[in-house]
């Protein structure tokens, strides 16, 4: 089992007490716009030990050229800046990270309607 995907790793940490209002805008107002650009939602989390303000969101990509492509898109979309407007002011650092796949590993997300999704089910379609 290969996989070619990659995994974004992206880190934002908020300014002090301000991490549940940027949890509360992005489902409210970028959660879905992310979700019908980039696709491949593999997980979101906050921070509970170590360094804290923290949001870590990771998304799946068949590779860094499909990454690049979607990225692009979101960046243009007029609703995704509109909502980074108002989010970039919460937050004090980005960072994003790639990885590769384990040989032996597939990852897997949630759809935008909820379904557990992996990269043989996109192959099958």
């Amino acid at each position: 089992m290969s996989s070619n995907m990659v995994i974004e790793e992206r880190t934002y940490t908020a300014h002090p007490g301000k991490w549940r209002e940027y949890l509360a805008l992005y489902e409210a107002e970028g959660m879905a716009i992310q979700h019908r650009i980039l696709g491949r939602m593999a997980g979101y989390y906050t921070t509970e030990i170590g360094d804290i303000n923290q949001v870590v969101h990771l998304w799946a990509y068949k590779s860094l050229e499909e990454r690049t492509e979607r990225r692009a898109a979101l960046l243009a979309d007029p609703g995704f800046r509109a909502y980074a407007h108002k989010m970039l002011p919460l937050l004090q650092k980005q960072e994003s990270r790639i990885f590769r796949c384990a040989p032996f590993f597939a990852p897997m997300w949630r759809d935008a309607d909820g379904k557990l999704r992996s990269e043989s089910d996109e192959e099958s379609r």
